[in-house]
């Protein structure tokens, strides 16, 4: 019963009611723009689009699914819609195993051929996500006594929200000072974790901190990056231990000081930081323990101070040997000798004596005198044998009066430092001496320092730059360099010179140091020049110092836009989608900046066309026809940014190629109603009729093919028709009168599908026509054509007459129908019988 409803319900092919709910999968890739073509659901259903009423298809939840792809209803192709898909918005979780999917359901309408088709969009990854740092900057702390190859985790590793190759694949450092390097370990997850491998040893007092740039680097091509700042710093550990900054120290002491009065003052240093630098001071234990309390030592501060009064009588000199104690550390040792002099009643007498040239008291030095230079003895001498003097230098420089060796009231006058002319000319000193009795004789000393070419000339600056534009006019002045020399007299005195490798158009005058340049600069010849000056004193030896010059050449608007042909011709396939690329315009400026930036107009105001500047390539707004016209001259304009702007001009040549779009059209018989009237005496061989057609293609899509594929009346091969020509030939006689029909079939030679029409041609065959009402009500009338050549598929043409099923659906649907219900009733009897006996033996 339902066959025979579904029979007759619907005429189409039976095959086009009984198919399932079907799932289809088309893969995109993410960020694709707006209109991209996604796939074709009828075409990959197999759907015969000749069918009537035409297929409808239609999204369901159309709010949630239109806001990314849209649908044909006609055709059933999907395409993006305007929402850009992000796969990291769409599916922030999802694995590179289980795929990021839109899920889409689609009804194809009438209800007739009604479906449902799953239709599931895998969205594809693409690298559109460069890898990222969770923080700028990244802080970690190492040890400065780490041993070799110690590793240390980067926690704050990238994170790039892109799958698979797409992600992090790799860290290094920008810079690894030649003590670090980078390893990169991936744990289960597939996660990877940078780790700081120390190559070399650390020493935090050497340097406390490096700075550098981690880099993330994923695996696209081009491959994207992140950073991030990574400071390493190197913490203290107690490798360093006191040292004194003078392990002797020399006191003389007075027989009359006073208690409390300063003596000495210790200074130990420690390089490390915090708990690790702490000093203590203290005396060693051989140091007697009144000694001690004489002399009190701070522990804190390292000073000594005398405790009590001191008999100078008994006591001639003290040895006191302090200690520095660090943590963890073997003592810093120091030696103090105190010596007491005594008081002495006459005053003392002092007598120099020179080394240095000296001459009415003036002392001259060179300036290139090392350190510790003699300058005088100073011999001090007194009649009272009982008491001490003190000798000790006032004035300030770089000069020390000490004892000399072992030998008594011998004191030596020397530098402890170089001089310096520049700095200090010349430097006023006394010699002090005083006894216990505070009788005072002071000696005065004037030390001239003689000046050398210790100098070099220091330029104002080392890197001197310049900016001039392009066109100069010749011998234009560029800079002033200047140079100073500290020196005096001619070894100050400065003159330039130009380094062997600048160009021959820039000149330097030698004493005032104007740098001009002798002709006219080009920039598109060459945009900077870079070269050294040299500022050479006149001293002996000479010195020098060098300063290096960069003079920029400014761009001038002197270049007009070039094409790289003189004109442009593009081949393009009519029915060519609007906007496609017909192809692109090549032009380049030599100019920089906006004397360099090149936008392109077509001249002569096409409506058809348009031109993308940023690219240069040329657009039709709309899809052409050839034949329509087949040729377009079209005047391209570029013209750059200057003031005034630039501009030059080229031909465009836009050839449309025929496309097999136009079928043949028939212009005889006007009509499949139109007939001929045909004498039974016509004899085989004789032309009988000719179809002729035209196509408006061109090439082969032009040249046509004439065929007879279906016929009425008269025996197979009765007709014939010439392929090339039309022409149609009797080939055998006709021995019944009437209404004979040809169905024939003209096609082109087109690819990659041939285009055809089909027209009917009637022969009426009889001595005269004398009821032609007769013969129209024949051409009207339904007529049954037998098959010439070959049968009439469905779907084989788009135009002709009634279309024949290949599979004789009806009759097969009829016998299954009468099959099934002579089964149905079998069995209902069958069932009827064996239940009356069951009944009866139950009775």
């Amino acid at each position: 019963g339902f066959y025979i409803l579904m029979l007759y319900t619907n005429p189409l092919s039976c095959l086009a009611n009984f198919s399932q709910a079907k799932e289809l999968i088309y893969k995109i890739k993410e960020g694709l723009p707006k209109g991209t073509f996604i796939g074709a659901i009828g075409v990959d259903l197999h759907l015969d689009f000749t069918v009537e009423p035409p297929f409808l298809f239609s999204l369901t939840q159309k709010k949630v699914t239109e806001q990314y792809v849209n649908i044909n209803n006609t055709t059933g192709e999907l395409y993006t819609s305007t929402a850009e898909i992000d796969r990291e918005t769409l599916c922030p979780y999802s694995s590179e195993e289980h795929g990021c999917f839109i899920s889409l359901d689609v009804f194809v309408l009438p209800q007739q051929y009604f479906q449902l088709v799953k239709v599931k969009l895998l969205i594809e990854d693409v690298n559109d996500n460069r890898p990222k740092f969770p923080t700028d900057e990244i802080c970690m702390f190492v040890p400065e006594n780490t041993p070799v190859n110690a590793r240390f985790a980067v926690e704050q590793s990238a994170v790039d929200p892109d799958l698979g190759i797409y992600g992090v694949q790799t860290y290094w450092l920008v810079n690894d000072f030649g003590v670090f390097t980078l390893d990169v370990e991936e744990n289960d997850g597939g996660e990877l974790t940078p780790f700081l491998i120390v190559t070399d040893f650390l020493d935090r007092e050497t340097q406390d901190e490096y700075v550098t740039d981690i880099i993330a680097e994923d695996g696209g091509t081009p491959p994207l990056l992140g950073a991030a700042t990574l400071k390493i710093a190197i913490t203290d550990v107690n490798d360093n231990c006191p040292k004194f900054t003078e392990s002797q120290i020399n006191v003389t002491l007075h027989g009359n000081t006073s208690k409390g009065a300063h003596l000495a003052h210790l200074h130990a240093f420690d390089p490390d930081l915090g708990a690790n630098a702490q000093i203590s001071y203290a005396y060693s234990e051989r140091v007697p323990r009144d000694t001690r309390s004489l002399f009190h030592l701070d522990k804190i501060t390292g000073r000594i101070k005398l405790a009590r009064k001191i008999d100078s009588v008994t006591a001639t000199f003290y040895k006191l040997t302090a200690l520095a104690n660090g943590p963890g550390c073997i003592p810093a040792v120091a030696t103090i000798t105190i010596y007491v002099s005594n008081v002495v009643t006459g005053p003392p007498a002092v007598i120099p004596r020179y080394i240095a040239p000296e001459k009415d008291g003036v002392v001259t030095l060179k300036e290139s005198e090392p350190a510790f230079s003699p300058i005088a003895f100073f011999t001090i001498k007194n009649m009272d044998k009982n008491q001490k003097v003190d000798c000790y230098l006032e004035g300030s420089g770089p000069f020390n009066l000490v004892p000399y060796q072992q030998l008594e009231n011998e004191y030596l006058l020397e530098t402890t430092e170089t001089l310096d002319y520049e700095t200090t000319q010349g430097y006023e000193l006394i010699v002090v001496a005083n006894n216990t009795q505070g009788q005072v004789l002071k000696t005065f000393l004037k030390v001239q320092v003689l000046d050398e070419n210790d100098n070099a000339p220091v330029f104002q600056q080392s890197l001197v730059e310049i900016s001039i534009e392009e066109n100069n006019s010749p011998n234009i002045f560029l800079t002033q360099l200047q140079a100073s020399d500290p020196d005096s007299e001619s070894r100050g005195e400065v003159i330039y010179i130009l380094g062997g490798d600048t160009p021959g158009i820039f000149v330097l005058d030698r004493l005032t140091g104007v740098l001009t340049v002798a002709t006219s600069l080009d920039r598109e010849e060459k945009e900077k020049y870079r070269f050294i000056v040299r500022a050479v004193d006149q001293g002996t030896p000479r010195r020098e110092s060098i300063a290096t010059v960069v003079v920029t050449v400014l761009d001038r608007n002197d270049n007009s836009p070039r094409f790289i042909n003189k004109d442009f011709t593009f081949f393009v396939p009519e029915n060519f989608p609007g906007y496609g690329e017909i192809g692109v315009l090549s032009v380049t400026d030599a100019d920089a900046g906006k004397n360099g930036w090149v936008a392109l107009s077509i001249i002569n105001g096409s409506d058809i066309f348009m031109i993308d500047t940023g690219r240069g390539a040329l657009r039709a707004k709309t899809s052409l026809d050839r034949e329509q016209q087949g040729t377009y001259n079209l005047w391209i304009e570029a013209a750059d940014g200057g003031e005034p702007a630039l501009s030059s001009v080229t031909m465009v040549t836009v050839l449309l190629l025929d496309v097999n779009d136009n079928p043949p059209i028939v212009l005889f018989p006007q009509s499949n109603q139109s007939y001929m009237l045909l004498l039974p005496s016509t004899t085989p061989g004789t032309s009988i009729a000719e179809v002729y057609a035209v196509d408006k293609d061109t090439g082969m899509n032009a040249v046509i093919a004439y065929s007879i594929i279906k016929r009425k009346g008269g025996e197979p091969g009765s007709f014939a028709i010439d392929p090339e020509t039309g022409n149609i030939t009797l080939k055998r006689e006709l021995n019944n009168r009437g209404l004979y029909s040809l169905l024939v079939k003209v096609s082109d030679h087109g690819q990659p599908e041939p285009l055809y029409s089909t027209v009917m041609v009637n022969f009426f065959v009889n001595e005269t026509v004398s009821n032609e009402s007769y013969i129209h009500s024949l051409l009207t009338r339904e007529i049954d054509i037998e098959v010439e050549e070959k049968p009439w598929y469905v779907g084989q043409m788009t135009d002709g007459p009634e279309r024949y099923e290949l599979f004789p659906c009806r009759p097969v649907l009829i016998a299954l129908s009468v099959a099934c219900l002579g089964l149905f009733s079998l069995v209902v009897m069958l069932t009827t019988y064996i239940c009356c006996k069951r009944f009866k033996k139950i009775r």
